[in-house]
């Protein structure tokens, strides 16, 4: 059974950088053909894709969020993280990492919130 865990402050000041961190078990973030993916969803709004690293470690982001967000991997501990730098509270949202493959969004987190405040 495949399981991703999110991790990282639910608090965050204006202007500093959010950092999470998804850890994952019972798949490699190095497998063929998979893309490891961190979406939001902020109060009220609905679900947004802010990017992916790649099995093979290319990453792809969304247009809107390309200038400060970066996602890396830790290919050892089989983990993957977000910083998006910069935030307002705009920012607030539950994060949620998730695998896609094929098409589908198969497995997901439980989310996490993370809210700017100062």
């Amino acid at each position: 059974q495949v399981q991703l865990q999110e991790s990282g402050p639910g608090l965050v000041k204006p202007s500093q950088t959010l950092s999470l961190t998804c850890s994952v078990s019972g798949d490699s973030i190095t497998s063929r053909y998979k893309y490891w993916s961190w979406i939001r969803q902020s109060p009220g709004k609905g679900l947004e894709w802010i990017g992916y690293i790649a099995y093979s470690g290319s990453t792809y982001y969304s247009p809107s969020l390309q200038s400060r967000a970066s996602i890396s991997r830790d290919s050892s501990n089989n983990q993957f993280s977000l910083q998006l730098s910069s935030v307002t509270p705009e920012d607030t949202a539950v994060y949620y990492c998730a695998r896609y493959e094929t098409g589908w969004f198969d497995y997901w987190g439980k989310g996490t919130l993370v809210t700017v405040s100062s």
